[in-house]
C-alpha cells in the first residue's frame, strides 16, 4: 500500500500535492486541515484517512476523530495531531502509546519534519512537517512511503516549491 502523508495544510492545498500523490493508494492527514473544502478535494482525489487538529472547526471534528488507531497491511498505526515525538511524547498521549503499542506513530502540529525511531517503544515516529502557508516553517513538506507486510519501506521526503 502506497501512502501519502501530510499535515498542517491550514486551508491551503498546494497544487503539487496531486502530482506527488498521484500513485498513492491512500492519503493520511495528521490534522489542522483547515476547512471542509480542502478535505472534500482530497477525498475526491484519493481515499483519505485524517484526524482533526487544534485549528479545525466543528465540521471537521465531527467528520474525523482526534485519534485514529488502525491497521494497515499488518501494521498498527496511531495518528493524532498533537502527540510529541520520541521520547518527548505529550503526557496525554504517552500512556496510550505504551498500552496500544503502535508500530507507527504519526503526529503533526509542530510544523517540524521528523522521521525517527523509538527503540524503547519499538515504533517509528513520523511528523510530515507542514505543507500549508500558515506557520513559521520555511519549507513545505510531504512524506510518501509504502506499507508492506507489517513494515515501512521506501520513505521519501518531498519538498514543495513556494
Amino acid at each position: 500500500m502506497k501512502i501519502g502523508l501530510m499535515s498542517d495544510t491550514h486551508g491551503y492545498l498546494h497544487p503539487k500535492v496531486f502530482h506527488h500523490f498521484e500513485k498513492v493508494d491512500q492519503i493520511w492527514h495528521a490534522g489542522d486541515i483547515g476547512n471542509v473544502a480542502l478535505a472534500d478535494e482530497l477525498e475526491a482525489f484519493k481515499p483519505l484517512r485524517a484526524v482533526y487538529g487544534n485549528v479545525d472547526g466543528q465540521e471537521l471534528r465531527v467528520r474525523y476523530p482526534e485519534h485514529n488507531l488502525f491497521m494497515c497491511e499488518g501494521m498498527k498505526v496511531w495518528m493524532t495531531h498533537i502527540g510529541g515525538y520520541p521520547p518527548k511524547y505529550t503526557t496525554a498521549i504517552k500512556p496510550y502509546i505504551v498500552k496500544k503499542r503502535p508500530q507507527l506513530f504519526i503526529s503533526g502540529h509542530s510544523h517540524i519534519l521528523k522521521i525517527m525511531p523509538d527503540p524503547a517503544l519499538q515504533l517509528l515516529h513520523i511528523n510530515p512537517g507542514a505543507c500549508g502557508k500558515q506557520g513559521w516553517h520555511k519549507v513545505k513538506t510531504l512524506v510518501r512511503f509504502d506499507v508492506e507486510n507489517g513494515g515501512i519501506k521506501n520513505v521519501e521526503v518531498i519538498e514543495l516549491p513556494d
